[in-house]
């Protein structure tokens, strides 16, 4: 086998790789966690064989899929959690977890569903989570957020917000900027009238 050879076959089986963790993505955004491996080689124009031989159970796909994402999502609210102003960490955390959230296709289907132990994602999510809960409590403590506002809130805001659908990466994000900031002013238990983020248009359906 030659050296032009290799190096091709390589680049097939990154190729491969990468369209099969792009189609889990969309496939667990559009369908849930229990899209079988059958639809995800389909949308990555792939056999379920290869997909094994990439990712050798469901789990191992999930983790890959997502890690990298769940791993900054605890990083962002720990920063938050650290931050002296009670109400401006729990602000920022809103803010920056919606942008990511926005971009990142499918994750908060991992991020708000009941994973499997396998899963080597639920410690990560696991400490958001409780993060969140922290955040909440501090400021609600310093008089700035409003005193109904529960967990379950947050998780309905992360998820209405990757319905955001838009006509490129960049107009996505800056959706989710203003999405947050109107849905920080409802939590805010006196709001301002702090401007908002630019409007962007979306499509219509």
């Amino acid at each position: 086998m030659t050296a032009e050879v290799r190096q091709s076959r390589r680049s097939d089986v990154r190729d491969n790789r990468a369209r099969i963790l792009a189609a889990a993505r969309a496939a667990f955004a559009q369908e849930g966690l229990d899209v079988p491996i059958r639809e995800i080689a389909r949308r990555a124009q792939v056999g379920p064989a290869t997909v094994y031989r990439h990712f050798p159970t469901k789990e191992s796909l999930l983790t890959t899929a997502f890690g990298e994402g769940m791993t900054l999502c605890s990083q962002i609210v720990d920063e938050g959690r650290a931050d002296p102003d009670p109400w401006h960490g729990f602000r920022e955390t809103i803010f920056r977890l919606m942008e990511m959230r926005a971009l990142g296709r499918g994750f908060s289907h991992a991020f708000v569903s009941r994973l499997p132990a396998s899963v080597g994602l639920a410690a990560d999510r696991d400490r958001a989570l409780r993060g969140i809960r922290e955040l909440l409590s501090k400021a609600k403590e310093a008089g700035d957020l409003r005193a109904d506002v529960v967990l379950e809130d947050v998780v309905l805001t992360m998820t209405a917000n990757e319905g955001i659908r838009a006509e490129s990466p960049e107009l996505r994000a800056a959706a989710a900027r203003r999405f947050a900031a109107l849905m920080i002013q409802s939590f805010q238990a006196h709001p301002g009238l702090s401007p908002l983020p630019p409007a962007v248009r979306l499509p219509l359906r």
